[in-house]
């Protein structure tokens, strides 16, 4: 899926779709600061993760989403990035308006939907009750939305009752996803959980794809394609990621000297840390400390 993005306002793929507020897919490739600040939504926001790892902060609560994963964000809702930018990587979303709320304030999906009323309430409901803002390995959810995308570009014969049939699917995909997950947890992100906290408590050491697995009781090969399979990135630019991620924190404590961070995370040199920081933020470590 390319990048690609349709606002309702701007786009006219989207006229005659009032309740597509924006679709698109996006790649991030460096960290912009202020790019996902903290904001109450108005609509259903539903993003799917293809690569990277992304820290979300949705309704007060953080999460850390991986490939395959799926955010469900609901009006009312606060939503953003749980450092108050976008992370590096690659995501896909679709934004719905509400057209109907009752006397309760109760989310109600709109008209245009094929569902029967009660269908909708139930639905609306569903998604409420369960507060499943986060859904595990969703992978159908990225095919819904490819094709939503290609119907919307393409607009062959009856596009509109497909696009809507598509929305109406993706959203009894996620109701039944969220029923089944309630109670489940993650496997290896458990586990993987545990390996970040190893790492982050030893930065400073120089370590190994091996040394990494051995961690985890996998062997290289199984290892790195898990890594790739849950962050995007191969294990060591994962590290160098969670480096980055420590710097950033430690940047904003003005007595801590570059040459001390950069050591403290692992680089080699202040140099090393400023080129490869530069790199993925797109600032030198001191401009973005002079910008926090």
């Amino acid at each position: 899926m390319n990048q690609f993005y349709f606002h309702h306002e701007h786009s006219s793929e989207l006229a005659g779709f009032p309740h597509i507020s924006e679709i698109g897919i996006r790649k991030i490739t460096n960290i912009q600061l202020d790019s996902l600040v903290t904001t109450t939504t108005t609509s259903i926001r539903i993003y799917y993760i293809l690569d990277g790892k992304f820290e979300w902060s949705i309704n007060d609560r953080c999460y850390v989403l991986y490939p395959g994963d799926l955010a469900i964000i609901l009006p009312g809702q606060k939503f953003g990035g749980a450092r108050g930018f976008m992370d590096i990587g690659t995501v896909c979303w679709l934004s719905l308006e509400v057209n109907q709320t009752d006397q309760h304030k109760k989310m109600i999906v709109g008209n245009w939907s094929g569902l029967s009323k009660t269908e909708r309430l139930t639905i609306s409901k569903i998604l409420q009750l369960n507060n499943t803002s986060v859904l595990v390995r969703v992978k159908d959810a990225h095919t819904i939305l490819q094709t939503i995308k290609d119907e919307l570009s393409q607009q062959e014969v009856a596009y509109a009752t497909r696009v809507n049939h598509l929305i109406d699917e993706l959203l009894i995909l996620i109701v039944r996803q969220s029923t089944y997950q309630m109670n489940l947890r993650r496997d290896f992100p458990q586990t993987f959980t545990k390996l970040e906290q190893t790492l982050r408590e030893d930065l400073a050491r120089q370590w190994t794809v091996e040394e990494m697995a051995a961690l985890i009781g996998l062997g290289t090969t199984a290892f790195s394609e898990k890594v790739k399979n849950y962050t995007g990135f191969s294990p060591l630019n994962y590290l160098i990621n969670i480096r980055i991620s420590e710097a950033i924190k430690l940047l904003r404590r003005q007595e801590m000297s570059i040459t001390t961070i950069a050591l403290e995370t692992g680089f080699y040199s202040s140099q090393h840390f400023s080129t490869t920081f530069k790199k993925l933020t797109g600032y030198t470590p001191i401009e973005f400390r002079k910008k926090t």
